[in-house]
C-alpha cells in the first residue's frame, strides 16, 4: 500500500477555531490577500445564506438548503478554479460557491424557486446545475474531464457532494472510472454530519471518508472543512495535481450543518441542542476574522466594506425573488422533445382547457360582482 494515498490521521489545519496559525510542512497558508478574499466571500456567504432563509420564509423561495457554518468549503470551493478552463460540478446545498464563480444571485435561485431551468448559462460560468438527486452530479463531472482530457484542454474539474452521497453507487462508479482513465478531476466531499436525518455513523465505517479513496487507488485527504485557509491549501494541491496528469483525489471536509437540512426538516428530532452550540466556537467566519484582526490585515473600514457589499448582494437577491415572474404554462410541453408527441399534445390541450375554464369562471364571477355592487 502506497502510504502518499492515505490521508491524514488528524484533518490538515492551518488556522485554529481560537484564530491562532498551525504550521504545516505539506500545505502552506495562503498570503494575506487570499486571506482577505476569502474573508469577504465568508461575510457575502453568510448574508447570502441569511437572506435566502428569510425569502423562504417570506414564501418567494420554494426550498432552500442552508450552507450556514460551510460557508469554508463554499468559499474556497469558487477560488481554487481557474476562472477561463476549469469547471465547477454542484449540489444544491452549493449556492454560496456558485455566486462565487460570478452567478448572479437572482439566476442562482431560479431552481430553488422552482422554475423550470437552472436559471444561469453554465458554459458562461463553467458552473454544472445544481443536482438535487445525490451523486449523479459526479458520475456527469468525470465524463465531463473525460472529454476535456480526450481533447487536450487544460481543464480541472471539481466535483461537490456530501457525505450521503458517498453511500450511492454513482459515487463508486465515478470514483472508479476517473482513477483508472486518470481523469483530472477533484472529489470534494463536505462532510457536514447528517444526511438529512442519518449520521455519519450509519453511513460508513471506514475511519474516515477520505479513507476509501485507496481502493479506487487514488490519494485521499481529510481537512478542517470550516478553516477556509486549509481548505484553500489541501484543494489548490489537488487541483495542481490533476492539472499535471495526475489523476484524481479525494478531499474529506469535516465541518457540520449548523442548520436544519432543509426548511422542510426538523433537525431538533435527531440531533441535540449542546452539539450543534458545541460547533458555534468552530465558526469558520469568526475564525478567520479572529485571526485576520490579529496580524492587522483587517481593520473596521474593511470590515464595513465588506459588510456593505454583502448586503448589496442581498438586497439583488431580494428585489428579484420578490418580482413575479411571467409565466407560460406551456413551457412545461415546449421542450420535453423536439418534436411534440401526440400524448404531449393531450396532456397540453388538457392543461390548456383547465386554464381557459377557470379563467372564465373567474371572469363570470367578476361580472357577477361588479353587476351586483351597480345595483
Amino acid at each position: 500500500m502506497n502510504d502518499d494515498m492515505l490521508p491524514r490521521d488528524e484533518a490538515v489545519q492551518l488556522i485554529a477555531p481560537d484564530g491562532t496559525l498551525t504550521e504545516d510542512a505539506d500545505y502552506p497558508l495562503p498570503d494575506r490577500g487570499a486571506l482577505l478574499d476569502a474573508y469577504r466571500g465568508l461575510v457575502e456567504g453568510r448574508r447570502f445564506n441569511d437572506q435566502a432563509s428569510a425569502l423562504v420564509r417570506q414564501g418567494r423561495l420554494a426550498v432552500y438548503p442552508s450552507s450556514h457554518g460551510q460557508e469554508a468549503c463554499q468559499v474556497a470551493a469558487a477560488r481554487v478554479l481557474d476562472g477561463a478552463a476549469d469547471w465547477l460540478f454542484p449540489t444544491y446545498r452549493d449556492a454560496v460557491a456558485i455566486i462565487g464563480r460570478g452567478v448572479p444571485p437572482a439566476e442562482t435561485m431560479v431552481l430553488l424557486a422552482g422554475d423550470w431551468h437552472s436559471g444561469y448559462d453554465v458554459r458562461a460560468h463553467r458552473v454544472a446545475t445544481q443536482s438535487t438527486p445525490l451523486a449523479t452530479q459526479l458520475l456527469h463531472a468525470v465524463g465531463f474531464a473525460y472529454a476535456a482530457k480526450r481533447r487536450g484542454d487544460d481543464t480541472v474539474v471539481l466535483a461537490l457532494c456530501g457525505d450521503g452521497a458517498t453511500s450511492e453507487g454513482d459515487f463508486h462508479e465515478a470514483m472508479n472510472f476517473a482513477s483508472v482513465f486518470r481523469v483530472p478531476v477533484v472529489f470534494f466531499v463536505q462532510n457536514n454530519g447528517f444526511a438529512i436525518s442519518v449520521p455519519l455513523s450509519r453511513q460508513t465505517a471506514a475511519p474516515s471518508l477520505a479513507h476509501k479513496a485507496i481502493g479506487y487507488g487514488m490519494p485521499g485527504q481529510r481537512v478542517d472543512g470550516n478553516d477556509v485557509a486549509a481548505v484553500l491549501s489541501v484543494l489548490s494541491a489537488a487541483v495542481r495535481r490533476a492539472r499535471a496528469g495526475d489523476g484524481p483525489t479525494l478531499v474529506e471536509a469535516h465541518t457540520y450543518r449548523m442548520q436544519a437540512h432543509t426548511n422542510a426538516d426538523d433537525d431538533t428530532r435527531y440531533r441535540d441542542r449542546a452539539e450543534v452550540q458545541a460547533w458555534v466556537e468552530r465558526d469558520p467566519l469568526r475564525r478567520l476574522r479572529t485571526h485576520l484582526r490579529a496580524v492587522g490585515a483587517l481593520d473596521d473600514e474593511i470590515e464595513a466594506r465588506f459588510a456593505a457589499d454583502a448586503e448589496t448582494l442581498a438586497i439583488e437577491l431580494r428585489t428579484a425573488l420578490n418580482t413575479d415572474a411571467d409565466l407560460d404554462p406551456e413551457d412545461l410541453f415546449r421542450f420535453v422533445t423536439a418534436t411534440r408527441s401526440p400524448q404531449l399534445e393531450e396532456q397540453w390541450a388538457m392543461l390548456r382547457g383547465e386554464i381557459e375554464r377557470t379563467a372564465a369562471a373567474s371572469g363570470q364571477a367578476e361580472s357577477a360582482s361588479r353587476e351586483g355592487a351597480s345595483r
